[in-house]
């Protein structure tokens, strides 16, 4: 019975990291977004701390994460925050000097990642749930092994942006996607998101195309007041 227990724990944390290898990905998106403009050893903190309170908020919302699904109009909130987000990313940070701008832009990196992270992780975190099968301390365990999984992916998706800036591009519009799947998923739409099995996809491309363009139109503006100055 105990060997039955034991093997039911490592298959089910198999099935946790397997999950937060799947579901994690636009979260490591988001975090090399937002610490990308960020000096190499700013990076590092902003990752760190952003991974770490990012799982820290996960086991926090495990707790309450069914509830908050069946809140009505909480997803559309959470989607247009999401849309916001990737949009100001997109069109990139000012550049600051000083120690005190370097602080505030610390600051500000690791405020979107926990910010978006809390929007984009209630479907994980269900998810996670689901394969725990009420298991706390298998819960906690695959949620912290994810730490590292997301920090790696961060900084290897802050390198290739670096390489590629293509992919910032491509990462906004992601962040976008998520964003209109978000707003799709309202509890208020449900019923009608399940009637008309086209309206899911559209919402999540509608994200991505609106994101793109709000991102660039801000780009685009910062550039105009750059150069009039």
């Amino acid at each position: 019975m105990e060997l039955l227990q034991s093997t039911d724990f490592w298959l089910g944390l198999l099935l946790i990291i397997w999950i937060n290898i799947i579901l994690s990905g636009d979260n490591a998106v988001v975090i090399a977004l937002a610490a990308r403009s960020l000096p190499p050893e700013q990076q590092k903190k902003a990752i760190m701390f952003g991974s770490g309170a990012a799982v820290v908020l996960r086991i926090g919302l495990t707790v309450v994460a069914a509830m908050l699904m069946n809140l009505e109009y909480l997803q559309i909130v959470g989607g247009a925050l999401l849309l916001w987000i990737g949009a100001q990313l997109l069109a990139g940070e000012d550049e600051d000097e000083g120690e005190g701008s370097e602080h505030s832009s610390l600051f500000s990196a690791i405020r979107t990642i926990l910010i978006a992270d809390l929007v984009m992780s209630l479907d994980n975190v269900i998810a996670v749930a689901a394969a725990a099968k009420g298991d706390q301390v298998l819960l906690i365990i695959g949620l912290a092994i994810s730490i590292p999984m997301v920090i790696f992916g961060s900084t290897l998706m802050i390198k290739l942006m670096e390489r590629f800036p293509i992919i910032i591009t491509l990462g906004a519009a992601l962040i976008g996607w998520v964003g209109g799947e978000t707003v799709a998923s309202d509890a208020v739409l449900r019923d009608f998101s399940a009637a008309n099995s086209w309206f899911h996809l559209t919402a999540a491309a509608c994200g991505a195309v609106l994101v793109f363009i709000w991102g660039k139109f801000n780009q685009s503006r910062k550039h105009k007041a750059i150069q009039a100055e």
